[in-house]
């Protein structure tokens, strides 16, 4: 009898721990124009026209902050990070328009990136972030779930990437905490909150869908950035 209240107690156990999370694993990738611009914005040349995903439509920047943005934007063909592939970081690479693919695991949650090949662990066990200041190109990123909802604490950013080809920006004081909700067979929903108190007045969000890839051969190919931009730079060698 002992044993089988135990088996039941373990039964139930592993059914509660379960229910405490959600399957993401899959390929997905967002179907917004926000790599260009996280606001609303008309079309120009090689720019979709979009819809913002920033709340409200306002990014809160301080005075000194909102003018070094208009510099990024005036010089976005030479400063932006993307444009000499450097890595995209936290929470651009979500939004650009390349597909990644998410495995979970007991300790961890891997997002696997076609861009550049990026690979990002979310460490599940409880561990804290690392003492810092650490300045990484994808920060370091620790995760629980809340109910079905799995939230991602990253920080230990490095002040070099952007959050889209307009040219906001932010430092190294960078702390996002992101909220991934399976919403359905093929959807998620995706949220993000900005903290910097270095370059915004406030906490921001961004919201948007994300949409699993459905195709049967599925999977992530490949862009190596670097070597096209060597191709780019040096065509005769």
């Amino acid at each position: 009898m002992k044993s089988f209240a135990t088996a039941v107690t373990l039964i139930l156990w592993a059914t509660a721990a379960a229910a405490q999370t959600a399957d993401l694993r899959g390929v997905w990738q967002v179907m917004n124009t926000a790599a260009w611009n996280v606001q609303d914005h008309g079309a120009s040349l090689g720019v979709p026209a979009g819809r913002g995903v920033v709340e409200g439509n306002e990014i809160p920047y301080q005075p000194w902050a909102l003018e070094k943005q208009r510099q990024n934007s005036a010089n976005r063909a030479t400063l932006d990070p993307d444009r000499r592939c450097l890595l995209s970081g936290v929470p651009r690479i979500t939004y650009m328009p390349y597909p990644f693919q998410i495995v979970q695991q007991e300790d961890r949650v891997t997002i696997l990136y076609e861009y550049n090949h990026t690979v990002r662990h979310i460490y599940m066990n409880g561990n804290p972030h690392p003492e810092g200041p650490i300045e990484w190109w994808m920060g370091d990123s620790r995760g629980r779930w809340d109910g079905k909802t799995l939230v991602v604490d990253t920080v230990h950013f490095t002040a070099e990437t952007w959050f889209d080809k307009t040219g906001n920006f932010h430092s190294e004081q960078l702390h996002t905490v992101e909220r991934f909700t399976r919403t359905g067979p093929d959807h998620m929903s995706y949220e993000v909150t900005i903290e910097d108190p270095k370059v915004f007045t406030r906490p921001w969000k961004m919201s948007m869908p994300l949409y699993r890839r459905v195709d049967a051969d599925a999977e992530l190919l490949e862009y190596d950035c670097y070597a096209y931009l060597l191709e780019e730079t040096w065509p005769n060698r």
